[in-house]
Order: structure tokens, then C-alpha cells, then sequence
């Protein structure tokens, strides 16, 4: 059977899916796109952005900026306050170092969404080998960080969260990203990640 959904992307369903199968879900989506992103910019070395190519920059562009965004205060609220208290060491250095991620990233996708939007808009005169750096350090601290999160921090998060905790992890990330794109708040977050 095949799905008739323009857009089957990884919040689709939530309110039956416990919260990891929708941050599992994310990470998949994270995924694709930073390989689209590499592309991207494996294909500006050519020359200019064609049509594919701009709107290639702008699909990153918003799901950096919003879904990527969304995905860490869902980390950061759900995941991450259980783990600290744990007083397992070794876990709450995973999650200090996992939110040390997440400030760089957002430090590094502040400095690289604009080279995108550039990209996005057609516009010249942006640094390819800038571009070029930015995408580099902002692919290999993402692929770090979804590494440690699920081989260490999301198993052991899984494993302390009962199955009503989980269900409503999921449920309460549904609502309040479905309340985002009612109210548009998603846009006014701006690019940080």
C-alpha cells in the first residue's frame, strides 16, 4: 500500500508514537539532509546555484531552522533533566557535553545559514571555501552528536522513562510542534538550531 501524504516526514503520527521513535525519526531526517547538504556544496564547486540547487538550500535552510531547532528543545526538555539527576557520572557527562553540542551547533548554524540563504536566493558573491568550511565543521560535530546520543544517552534515557512517559514524551512534542506551525512562532525563532 502506498501513502498518498505530500509529506511524510517524521512528526507524521506522533500522538500514537512514544517520544524516541519521533527524535529516531528526526535523526533519520537529520541525516538526509546533511548528506543533501554535502551535495550541495560538492555541486556549487562547479559554478552557480541552478534551480535544484537553490531549492535544495532552502529545504536545508528550513529544516535546520526549525525542525533541527525543535528537536533539541525537545532533547534539552524530555531527555536530558532525567539524565542529570541520574548520578551516574558517566551519563551526566554524556548529556554536558551533548547540550555543549547544541550551543555550538546553534553557533555554527548562525555563521552557515546565511551562505545557505545566499545560496537559496541566487544570489552570488558568497565565499565557496567558507561555505565550504562551515558545512565541514557543522556536518562532523552533527554526525558526532547523533553517534552519542544513540549509542550511550538515548538507551539510557529509554531505559529510566516508564511507557506512559515515553507516550506522553510523545504526545506533548506533537502538540507543541503542531502549535508552532499553527502560530507561525517557528519562523520568528529564527535560524538557530
Amino acid at each position: 500500500m502506498t501513502s498518498t501524504s505530500k509529506s511524510p516526514g517524521p512528526r507524521k503520527s506522533t500522538l500514537s508514537r512514544d517520544g524516541f521513535e519521533v527524535l529516531d525519526a528526526c535523526h533519520r531526517e537529520t541525516l538526509l539532509m546533511l548528506r543533501k547538504l554535502g551535495g550541495l556544496v560538492a555541486g556549487l564547486e562547479d559554478g552557480d546555484a541552478d534551480a535544484a540547487a537553490r531549492a535544495t538550500a532552502a529545504e536545508v535552510v528550513s529544516f535546520f531552522s526549525t525542525t533541527a531547532r525543535e528537536h533539541h528543545e525537545d532533547e534539552e526538555r524530555h531527555v536530558f533533566p532525567k539524565l542529570l539527576a541520574s548520578g551516574d557520572a558517566e551519563i551526566v557527562q554524556a548529556v554536558l557535553r551533548l547540550q555543549q553540542d547544541h550551543h555550538w551547533m546553534d553557533v555554527d548554524w548562525r555563521e552557515l545559514a546565511p551562505l545557505l540563504g545566499a545560496v537559496a536566493a541566487g544570489q552570488v558573491g558568497y565565499d565557496a571555501g567558507i561555505l565550504r568550511e562551515s558545512v565541514e565543521i557543522f556536518t562532523v560535530l552533527s554526525y558526532d552528536h547523533i553517534a552519542l546520543e544513540e549509542s550511550c544517552v538515548y538507551p539510557e534515557a529509554r531505559a529510566r522513562l516508564r511507557a506512559g512517559e515515553l507516550r506522553e514524551m510523545g504526545r506533548e512534542m506533537a502538540e507543541r510542534h503542531g502549535a508552532r506551525r499553527k502560530t507561525g512562532s517557528r519562523s520568528a525563532a529564527g535560524p538557530a538550531i
